[in-house]
């Protein structure tokens, strides 16, 4: 009887699934037949990035909460920040469509390749952003507020990489924005320690971004695209080690003040060794271990996330 139910049930959920979706294909035959060009654009097939944006703000929502946040929050900076993410790479290669082409890494990607268009890229960063704009309705008004600042800096962020030297910097402002919106949505205000937590955030953001920045540098020097891993120079690896060594600090100091406990410290004693491991790795420069040590920094993120929630058992 059961294994009757189970494919009657299947059998139903089949032929709706094909009848939608065939509709769908048939309504929309451009959009289908563009779809893994658009994934590929949002870089959903590669999540680090938006792994790295949220493991440290819903930590920011752990320690906001002091303990387990609401579910719904959870779910609203979850998506939030997935689709946030997604819709600054939209924007980001809508920036660089002429340089993408002559790049090794991103000669593959959809505008540098033809098959989308920059007006496709600005759609899907318009429509991604009033989605990001609708979840963050769900919250309160300060954190609304905020979230304007939010989308002028991942607006900017693409196009820095011509006016300065630091756009890095600019990363770190956006990619711990989503700290100070989870303290205003738990709480409705930013106390001074989560400005600790912005900082520490934008300090390691510069630091594993410059180590992405390393993989390009020669194509970058070519081109005329700034990043910090050439204006550091032969110095990167000690600016980015002393970047780490004043994350991890000002990430104690955050600790001592949110009264997060021995986990947490063992947490960045951890984080502190994974760093390390990334100063081995791109001890030589060469492209495929700065990248490498790049991917590292989500057990770094992980890592300290899990120190914050066992803080609170």
């Amino acid at each position: 009887m059961a294994n009757a139910l189970t494919s009657a049930w299947s059998k139903l959920v089949s032929g709706f699934q094909s009848r939608f979706v065939t509709r769908l294909r048939a309504r929309f035959p451009e959009f289908f037949g563009k779809l893994p060009a658009f994934v590929q654009l949002t870089r959903l097939d590669r999540p680090i990035g938006i792994l790295l944006l949220l493991w440290p703000t819903i930590g920011a929502l752990w320690i906001a909460a002091e303990g387990f946040p609401s579910l719904s929050l959870l779910l609203i900076f979850s998506f939030g920040t997935a689709v946030m993410r997604s819709a600054g790479c939209c924007i980001n290669d809508y920036a660089d469509y002429k340089i993408d082409g002559h790049v090794d890494r991103t000669v593959n990607r959809p505008l540098a390749r033809g098959i989308l268009t920059r007006k496709d890229a600005m759609a899907c960063f318009m429509f991604l952003s009033a989605i990001g704009f609708l979840l963050v309705l769900l919250t309160n008004w300060t954190t609304v507020l905020l979230s304007f600042g939010a989308i002028i800096v991942i607006s900017i962020y693409p196009f820095m990489k011509r006016l300065t030297n630091l756009p890095q910097l600019v990363l770190g402002v956006a990619f711990s924005w989503g700290i100070l919106m989870a303290f205003t949505a738990v709480t409705g205000a930013v106390p001074a320690a989560a400005i600790l937590l912005f900082v520490a955030n934008a300090l390691w953001t510069i630091a594993y971004d410059t180590q992405y920045a390393m993989v390009d540098r020669e194509f970058d020097k070519k081109i005329g695209v700034k990043s910090t891993a050439i204006l550091f120079g032969d110095a990167e690896k000690v600016i980015i080690a002393m970047l780490q060594v004043m994350f991890v600090l000002a990430m104690y100091l955050a600790g001592q003040r949110f009264d997060l406990g021995t986990a947490y410290n063992l947490s960045l004693l951890i984080a502190s060794g994974l760093l390390a491991y990334q100063q081995y790795l791109i001890r030589e420069r060469t492209p495929g271990q700065c990248f490498k040590a790049f991917l590292n920094n989500n057990w770094v993120g992980a890592v300290i996330f899990v120190g914050i929630a066992l803080s609170y058992f």
